[in-house]
């Protein structure tokens, strides 16, 4: 089973061979409330580590997801266009946003674990 990581700015990493699966956490989802509209990068596109490279919307606000590893978009997320729900339903499943295939592998071995992340997060409160 892949390995799932987690940034500060609340995305998830999932390892898979030679790709990455990005998305937002469940907490982030629930901060963001009903997701009614996703912006996702083009594939093709390299970006670096922390760069802003997709634009979720909810009824309560627009916010950035950011990359959290460096490298390049090779699939985004479609049915986000006519589903923007699945955000909200299965962040960690259905609901991902794209996939880049890492430039430095070793990024994905600094971004927290889970149980890292909950203590991130438990901190916030």
């Amino acid at each position: 089973m892949a390995e799932t990581k987690f940034s500060k700015d609340h995305e998830w990493v999932r390892l898979e061979g030679d790709a990455a699966t990005i998305g937002i956490t469940d907490h982030a989802q629930n901060a963001l409330g009903d997701v009614v509209f996703v912006d996702l990068p083009e594939v093709g596109r390299v970006v670096a580590a922390g760069e802003a490279c997709a634009v979720v919307e909810s009824v309560k606000a627009a916010s950035d997801v950011y990359a959290p590893i460096a490298g390049r978009i090779v699939e985004v997320n479609h049915a986000l266009a006519e589903a923007p729900n699945l955000i909200n339903s299965a962040p960690t499943g259905e609901g991902w946003f794209f996939r880049i295939e890492p430039s430095v592998h070793a990024e994905f071995e600094s971004l927290m674990d889970e149980a890292g992340y909950a203590r991130f997060v438990e901190s916030m409160a």
